[in-house]
């Protein structure tokens, strides 16, 4: 699972909306409309489904990262 992330128009900071998914699952949700406070900029923003993105946890891209290292 990782967090829901949208960008914020002002700043373009990626920043959480406080969902939680695994890419698949939320790639195959059916398209829908949100709001979500922005702590970047201070103030709500509106967003689609398909303006967001999955950000998987920083341990699992720590892992992957270290099988693909060079001895």
């Amino acid at each position: 699972m990782g967090a829901v992330m949208i960008k914020c128009p002002r700043t373009g900071e990626a920043i959480p909306t406080g969902m939680k998914a695994d890419r698949e699952s939320f790639r195959r949700s059916p398209v829908f409309f949100a709001r979500t406070f922005c702590s970047s900029c201070q103030s709500n923003h509106e967003w689609f489904a398909r303006e967001a993105w999955v950000r998987e946890p920083e341990e699992k891209w720590g892992l992957l990262g270290a099988a693909f290292a060079l001895p």
